[in-house]
């Protein structure tokens, strides 16, 4: 019972840190989100998707002009393309995990950015 136990704990660790090793850094997703760098044309996510109002991070399909594409680095790569003018981003690049990282987070809600300290 012993052994059963540990290897349960062993499992989990394991787990743990595969999910860690892959997973993004939401901070820095949300610096990307707002970096016009990533394209060649002054735009960011930002411009379009402000505060990342419209964006629903938890959806599994995404329907962007017509087209039905089925991933979130998809359509980050979509964005990037098309409408920043920048080159596409390895879907398994730190940059992507962590754009995406932040993604998750937003709810498809608008969120209230200040515009200056103390207002």
């Amino acid at each position: 019972m012993k052994v059963f136990g540990m290897l349960v704990v062993i499992a989990a660790v394991v787990v743990l840190a595969m999910g860690a090793a892959h997973s993004g850094d939401v901070k820095k997703g949300k610096v990307l989100f707002n970096d016009s760098s990533l394209g060649t044309n002054g735009k960011s996510c930002n411009t379009c998707h402000s505060g990342g109002g419209d964006i629903d991070g938890s959806k599994k399909t995404f329907v962007v002009l017509g087209e039905e594409i089925t991933s979130i680095g998809g359509v980050i790569n979509f964005c990037i393309e098309n409408a920043m003018d920048g080159k596409t981003l390895d879907v398994n690049s730190q940059e992507m995990k962590d754009i995406v990282s932040y993604l998750s987070t937003l709810k498809g809600k608008k969120v209230q950015e200040n515009i200056a300290p103390g207002y």
